[in-house]
């Protein structure tokens, strides 16, 4: 009795955590800032900036460093 109340356990944790990683993953766009002026030198202050556009976040990109805000499509 016991085996099989521990197989159901174990049964269900499995199924359980594995549904915790399927997502669906869509795709991501990119818009340069419109308030970020300077050279950009930090991926935090980027997106900080990016939020408050209404954007999810940002990361400093290219050769110029510029603040590129991020959004699913």
């Amino acid at each position: 009795m016991e085996n099989k109340v521990f197989a159901a356990f174990f049964l269900f944790l499995v199924l359980f955590s594995s549904q915790e990683f399927i997502g669906i993953e869509g795709r991501m766009c990119q818009s340069r800032s419109h308030h970020f002026r300077s050279i950009c030198l930090s991926n935090h202050n980027c997106a900080n900036i990016c939020r408050g556009e209404r954007f999810s976040g940002g990361r400093c990109h290219g050769l110029h460093r510029k603040c590129y805000c991020t959004r699913l499509c």
